[in-house]
Formats: structure tokens, sequence, C-alpha cells
């Protein structure tokens, strides 16, 4: 009985041995940086960025960036472009097509989503109205329009996007009625009293999401502000 036990025992310890060399090489590659943790990679989400009125994919060109500093891929992050003459009911189907491309494309059940300004509009109503709850895991708004503001009325003649902005547009009062925040997603905002372009500033909060303001940061800024992305990325962790 103990020959035929003593094998099985070396072959135990030597398989555990080489589990133990498997997972050394594997923190060994993570920290010289050449590949993230894997426990990082299965916990976190690939994020969809949806830029504002008048803007484009190239205004998340820096906190991008730091996100791939970060650790994510260029896989995991997807930002697009939409026409802002458009009313915000036909973006939200962008951003369902984008959303459903990006999770496509790396096998991922949910995502994320960073908006900004009349970005949060677009993805709102995408969460609400097309589904989107269901695989969207966190939602940040960076300065977004959620009640309307008053600069909006200089672009009604123009855009149709514009004209949703508006405090009280069947759009708004539509996106707002009963719960501002459904389903299972996590809703967050970022805000600033220096907004400048968000009239009230307070408009950006929405009922049952997670509300912060931040210091005097400008609209444009919360792009690009450093403070701004270490929220964003707390709120996405």
């Amino acid at each position: 009985m103990q020959s035929t036990t003593a094998p099985r025992r070396r072959s135990t310890v030597g398989r555990r041995l080489a589990l133990v060399v498997a997972a050394a090489a594997v923190v060994a590659t993570s920290v010289a940086g050449t590949s993230a943790p894997a426990t990082a990679q299965a916990t976190r989400n690939p994020i969809l960025f949806v830029h504002g009125y008048g803007g484009s994919a190239g205004n998340w060109n820096t906190m991008i960036s730091r996100f791939r500093s970060a650790g994510y891929t260029s896989n995991e992050l997807m930002a697009i472009t939409y026409n802002s003459a458009l009313s915000n009911t036909t973006i939200a189907g962008q951003v369902r097509t984008a959303a459903d491309n990006l999770r496509s494309r790396t096998g991922a059940a949910k995502i994320d989503i960073v908006a900004h300004s009349m970005g949060s509009l677009s993805t709102r109503y995408y969460l609400k109205n097309l589904g989107g709850s269901s695989v969207v895991d966190d939602w940040v708004s960076l300065g977004g329009p959620n009640h309307g503001t008053t600069s909006a009325l200089a672009c009604t003649l123009i855009s149709l996007g514009c004209v949703d902005m508006v405090a009280g547009s069947l759009f708004l009062l539509g996106l707002n009625a009963g719960d501002e925040s459904p389903g299972s997603t996590s809703y967050s905002t970022v805000w600033s009293s220096c907004d400048g372009v968000i009239i009230p500033a307070t408009s950006t909060i929405v009922s049952g999401a997670n509300n912060n303001q931040l210091g005097c940061v400008t609209h444009l800024a919360l792009l690009t502000d450093q403070t701004a992305f270490n929220r964003t990325r707390s709120l996405v962790a």
C-alpha cells in the first residue's frame, strides 16, 4: 500500500509546484506591464463614450488615454460621433448600435457608458426606452442637461437636439417622467457650479443617481480635467 500511494503523493506535489510556477509567471508578466492582471480584466467593463452637442469622438482622446494608462485596452474603449442636428431619440438608436457592437467585439455581457453634455440625453433614452438598462452596468453623465439648459435656446432653429435640451421640452418631460434612473444600471452624474453652459448647473442632477459636485471646472474641461477623470474612473470601477 505504501509503495502505491507514494508516487501519487509525489505527482500531486509536482502538479502543485507547476501551478505555483505558472501563477508566479502570470504575476511577473503583469508587473512587467505586458499584460493586465486577470482579475482586473475580469471585473471591469468596456466603456462607450458619447460626446455632447457639436462634438465628436475626438473629444474623448485625453480621457481615453488616461483609461489606457489605467490598464484598459483600446478594444475596451469606444467613442462614437453623431450628428448633433438630429433628435436625441434618433441618436439613441445609434447609441444602441454602438453598445451592441462594443459588446460583440469584446464578448462582454455588460458595458459602461460615459457621456458628456447632450450625450447624456440620448444615452438616458437608450437606457430607459431601448433596453439599455439590461446591458449597461454604470452610466456616468458629465455636465449633462438632464433637466434642460437655457443655452440651448441659441440653437433650436438649427438642431432638433437643441430643441430637446430646452427645459420643459416634450423630450425631457418624457425622459424625466416617473423614475429618472430606472432599471438595474448604476446612475452617476458629475457637475460643477462653474459649468457655464448647463444653466442652471444643477440641471445635471438626476433623481436616484450618485450626484457628484466637483470644484470649479468648466463645461469643456470636464473632458480633460484630472479630477473629473479620477471621479469618472471611480464611478465605473
